[in-house]
């Protein structure tokens, strides 16, 4: 038999540790408190979750903004405004090779910071958004789905980027797996909104990519349909639909 104290220190299947809710709650409230405390860093907050992108894109200039554009990219993490906002800012401000780079750097450590949050502190919460069964069911959904799931749902955001990359942490997700198909999923659609933002000022109906883009975009809000209806079903199978249980069984 397990001694008592030995089972007391184990956080119980499916709830989070003491030590990792408070550690996550913690991060979560120092970048709270660091954007409300720097002017810069608040009002460029501001402006990404209002989608003022003029302003973002002044706010991303110089040295600084690699900073600001790394918070902003942590923020997403438990504010979901629009990710295509900040990627199109970055590539008007540093062109479309760096301002690529800056922002994959920047969402594959929103994927770190999401896939914690889900790990260490996010079921209970996830309970009670979406209710434990429906929870279970994106469980499943995850883990039946494996490599083929976290590459479609980067190429076709169905969900928010950082809501899924939560539900993966907590599903157990591995940390390495969910990175890499981020980093080759989520390319694409980055890349695309990246250029877009560096054509801004010369944006042509008649330009190749924007043309292209532009069927990308259609294909991708299309599959985005079929496939949310075949993995992400909005409603629950009803009890009386399900096969009756022994009446040995409750």
């Amino acid at each position: 038999m397990p001694r008592q104290g030995r089972v007391a220190a184990e956080p119980i299947e499916g709830r989070p540790g003491l030590v990792g809710v408070v550690v996550t709650a913690a991060a979560i409230l120092i970048v709270g408190l660091m954007i409300a405390a720097i002017p810069a860093l608040r009002e460029a907050a501001g402006n990404a979750i209002s989608g003022d992108t003029e302003a973002l894109r002044t706010d991303l200039e110089g040295a600084a903004g690699v900073i600001t554009l790394l918070v902003l990219a942590a923020l997403h993490s438990i504010v979901f405004y629009p990710a295509e906002i900040l990627n199109a800012a970055a590539g008007f401000v540093w062109g479309f090779w760096l301002g690529l780079l800056l922002v994959m750097i920047g969402w594959l450590l929103n994927a770190l910071i999401s896939w914690e949050i889900g790990r260490r502190a996010a079921r209970p919460l996830l309970y009670r958004a979406f209710g434990e069964r429906r929870f279970l069911r994106y469980q499943a959904v995850v883990e039946r789905g494996g490599t083929f799931l976290l590459l479609s749902m980067r190429l076709v955001p169905i969900v928010p980027f950082s809501l899924f990359t939560i539900v993966a942490g907590a599903a157990h997700v591995p940390l390495a797996r969910l990175m890499w198909t981020t980093a080759v999923g989520y390319l694409p659609l980055t890349a695309l909104f990246v250029y877009l933002g560096t054509r801004l000022e010369e944006l042509s109906p008649t330009d190749p990519v924007l043309i292209i883009g532009g069927g990308a975009i259609i294909i991708v809000i299309y599959a985005a349909h079929r496939l949310r209806g075949r993995l992400l079903p909005e409603s629950e199978p009803t009890d009386s639909a399900r096969s009756p249980a022994p009446s040995g069984e409750r």
